[in-house]
Order: C-alpha cells, then sequence, then structure tokens
C-alpha cells in the first residue's frame, strides 16, 4: 500500500507545515478514507492566524480541514454498509458518547463530541484519513467528491433554515455575503432574488429600512453569518415582529445588540452550533440537482500547494478554496 500520508498540520499560531504522518489503521467500527476533495474554512484560517476560537485553544500540533469527502480503501470488521471503493462524504462531528444530546438527537451540543480540526481532534487533509463508518454517507453516482465536500458548508444553511422555520414562501434575508461585490454576484448566481449592497457608513437601521424597501416587506426571517456586531443588529431591525433571527457567524464573544427592540416585538433570535442530521438531505438535494454548489469552488489546489492555498483564503480571493489530496485524481 501506499506509504505517502502528506498532511498539513498546524503546529502554533502561524505556523502551517507539510508533513509525513502514519497511515492510521482502521478500528472495528471505522473506514480508511484515501482523501480527495478538502474544502478550506474560515475557521480552519482562523486557527492558523490565531491559534485559536473562542474555549477551542489549539496546544498540541493538528491536522486541518473538515470539509472533505474521499473513497474508502479498508473498512473495519463490523462496518457493513460500505465497501472499499465506496465514494463518500464525511461528517465531521462524531459522537463519543450515547449522553442526553445523542438520544435527543442534538448530537452536535454534546460537549465531549469528536470534531475533525477543533483541538485537540486531527482533521482530514492529508491522503489517508481514518474516520466513524457511521458518519461516512456514500455518494451516488451524479454527485462529485467536491459536491461532497461541499455539504459541510451547506449543513450549516440547512442546519439554520431548520432553525429559523424556513418553509415555502419564507421571505428571509441573510446578512454576510461580505463587502465584496464579487460575492454578492456569486450570491445571485446562485440564487439570490434580490442584493443589498453594504457601505460601512450606513447605520443597521438604515440598512433593515432598505431591505424592507427591496423585499417589499420585513422578512420573517434574517439569518446572520458574520458575527459582526453592526450586522447582527441590522438583523434584528429588519425581522418583522415575531419573526426569528438566527445566529450563523460567530463573533465577538460580548455583542451590544437592541434587545429591547426584538422582546417588545417578539422576534426571537435562536443560535446555530454546525449541525445534525443534515448529510442525508444534503446528499438528495444534490443528487436531485435543486441545489448546485459546484459554481462556489473559484480556486483549486494540490495538496502539495496547501499552505498557498490557504493564504489565497486568507486574502479573501474567490469563494471556496478546495484541496485536490489524491495525486492520481485531481478531478472535482
Amino acid at each position: 500500500m501506499d506509504k505517502d500520508n502528506l498532511s498539513l498540520v498546524l503546529h502554533s499560531k502561524g505556523d502551517l507545515r507539510l508533513e509525513q504522518r502514519p497511515i492510521p489503521e482502521p478500528g472495528p467500527n471505522d473506514v480508511l478514507l484515501q482523501m480527495h476533495s478538502v474544502g478550506i474554512c474560515g475557521s480552519d484560517v482562523h486557527y492558523w492566524q490565531h491559534g485559536r476560537i473562542g474555549d477551542f485553544v489549539l496546544k498540541q500540533p493538528m491536522i486541518l480541514g473538515h470539509e472533505a469527502a474521499g473513497r474508502v480503501v479498508k473498512v473495519g470488521s463490523s462496518v457493513t454498509h460500505l465497501k472499499p471503493g465506496d465514494r463518500v462524504a464525511i461528517e465531521p462531528g462524531v459522537p463519543r458518547e450515547v449522553d442526553e444530546f445523542f438520544k435527543s438527537g442534538h448530537y452536535n451540543l454534546s460537549p465531549s463530541i469528536f470534531f475533525c480540526a477543533t483541538p485537540p481532534d486531527d482533521g482530514n487533509l492529508c491522503r489517508y484519513y481514518k474516520h466513524s463508518a457511521s458518519f461516512c454517507y456514500k455518494l451516488p453516482d451524479n454527485v462529485t467528491y467536491e459536491e461532497g465536500a461541499l455539504i459541510e458548508p451547506l449543513s450549516v444553511g440547512i442546519h439554520a433554515c431548520r432553525r429559523a422555520g424556513v418553509t415555502l414562501g419564507s421571505t428571509v434575508f441573510v446578512c454576510g455575503a461580505d463587502l465584496n461585490s464579487d460575492r454578492l454576484t456569486k450570491a445571485k448566481e446562485i440564487g439570490a432574488d434580490f442584493l443589498l449592497p453594504v457601505k460601512k457608513e450606513e447605520s443597521p437601521q438604515d440598512l433593515a429600512k432598505k431591505a424592507e424597501r427591496i423585499l417589499g416587506r420585513m422578512p420573517n426571517i434574517c439569518i446572520e453569518c458574520t458575527g459582526v456586531q453592526g450586522s447582527i443588529q441590522t438583523a434584528i431591525y429588519a425581522t418583522h415582529s415575531g419573526g426569528v433571527v438566527v445566529l450563523v457567524g460567530l463573533g465577538s464573544e460580548m455583542t451590544t445588540v437592541p434587545l429591547l427592540n426584538a422582546a417588545v416585538r417578539e422576534v426571537d433570535i435562536r443560535g446555530v452550533f454546525r449541525y445534525c442530521n443534515t448529510w442525508p438531505v444534503a446528499i438528495s438535494m444534490l443528487a436531485s440537482k435543486k441545489v448546485n454548489v459546484k459554481p462556489l469552488v473559484t480556486h483549486r489546489f494540490p495538496l502539495e500547494q496547501a499552505v498557498q492555498a490557504f493564504e489565497t483564503t486568507r486574502q479573501g480571493v474567490g469563494v471556496k478554496v478546495m484541496l485536490k489530496c489524491d495525486k492520481n485524481d485531481q478531478n472535482p
């Protein structure tokens, strides 16, 4: 078997290295995967630049990467639903115990959950990676590896929409396509009905009024994706009385918001932490072509150029940078 397990390892803040790691041996309930496509997430870059996200602090070298798809090369003795050669998408959060959160279906909230590329757990930006077979999902023939990798960010959207109660006919205002006009244009390309360019000097109240004028009414639901204080304020002011604000973006620990405004108008403010139970529906959405995530991939790099790829993401160039981990197959 191949001995090359080139891996992208973060040693400390700012210290990102490509190095060889041993190829892991799958346990009874695991599969060994030959990694194919891994997207770079903002959290990966944040760990690289700051060495921590909130209470998650890098204390030992950690392999980055959690938006991933690959091919099964070996299965554990108890695995029956997968076989070598199967193409799979990886759900990066795996419960370690059957606790109250697992039993209630909210395993993403379990304090002991394993999560790829969150200290101290290794991610999957490497040639070969071992993962729980129950959290690997077989991809249909008409879904590419890259689409499989993009199920992770798609799952954030699915979980946010579930938390918000989005249904047919909902009027939804998404805050956070960035101040970058190229990203707004991309949002329009993939389905946004209206765009609201943001100028830094505009107040949250002014932006809320603009959103109302563009939509023709105040939205039932606002999904805030930045964690920036002004954007959260805009979301609250913009939401129709009795509506819902969902906070997807992670920002400062303490944020000033117009809480009284939300309270007297019965605007619910709901948090989102990753996702749970989303991979099957995401795969169905992609296989049916109801959702097209392919245009989100704007840059591709071989694993050997991972540091350059991370720098590209840090600079905010494009939308999704994809790393190709299989040296013999660099296709989408």
